[in-house]
């Protein structure tokens, strides 16, 4: 039975001494992992930063060592792919982060969209950071309008959830998630710390992963945000499985 995976992160890559040298985080190597492909076969998705040379390269350049086949499907100035064909035959698929709102646009525009569930559905595993985060969900908080975050309620909902991402370092996140839950605006939502993703099943969220060690009292978590009897409750949820 084929198992569709999501993986919906605020991580992924993680600094190294070097500037500008990323490695990649628990994240990236737990999406690799789970496809159970000894070569899996990585297409790197940038379109939230306009398909940005430096960031594809430094993406490219961390996952070189880790004996994996990668490729990219580019939109600008035209595609580089058909989409429907390099996501059909990818095992992960890598959205970087940037402005969900153009993402989505860009995608739709182009079948993207389309291309990405028929993909999931197949078994490949869906995954990304911040905007590559939140475009999986119904929507969530973002700053692709400007430094005042507005929500975005029209992504592709391939789980029925809304989300936030860098929930612990950027100070309106929280609040707005809260507010849109607690309005209705939003469903239930998860949300996650820098260097936390959430990994979903179908449509349950299973099992909170991390790029680094993180202490399990204190250290960053994800989180999910619903109404209760007309109250918004927020619930921690530490690294490893969810429970039900």
């Amino acid at each position: 039975m084929t198992i569709r995976r999501i993986l919906a992160t605020s991580g992924g890559f993680t600094a190294t001494d070097r500037w500008g040298v990323m490695r990649p985080g628990g994240l990236m190597l737990e999406a690799l992992r789970l496809t159970g492909v000894e070569r899996p076969r990585v297409c790197l998705v940038m379109t939230a930063s306009g398909d940005d040379a430096s960031y594809l390269a430094r993406s490219y350049a961390a996952l070189g060592a880790l004996g994996c086949d990668v490729d990219h499907l580019a939109l600008f100035t035209m595609p580089n792919r058909d989409p429907e064909e390099i996501l059909a035959r990818s095992d992960v698929v890598w959205v970087g982060g940037g402005s969900v709102a153009n993402l989505l646009a860009l995608w739709r525009l182009h079948g993207v969209d389309v291309a990405m569930r028929s993909a999931w559905e197949r078994g490949t595993i869906l995954a990304g950071v911040s905007a590559g985060s939140i475009c999986w969900h119904v929507g969530g908080p973002t700053d692709s309008f400007g430094p005042t975050l507005r929500v975005v309620t029209d992504a592709l909902a391939l789980v029925p959830y809304g989300n936030g991402v860098h929930y612990d370092s950027e100070e309106q996140r929280r609040p707005l998630l809260q507010r849109v839950v607690g309005d209705g605006l939003l469903p239930t939502s998860y949300a996650t710390d820098d260097r936390i993703g959430i990994l979903y099943e179908g449509d349950e969220a299973v099992r909170v992963i991390a790029d680094l060690d993180v202490d399990p009292v204190t250290g960053p978590a994800a989180y999910r945000v619903e109404r209760v009897a007309g109250d918004v409750v927020e619930t921690r949820l530490k690294v490893g499985p969810i429970p039900a």
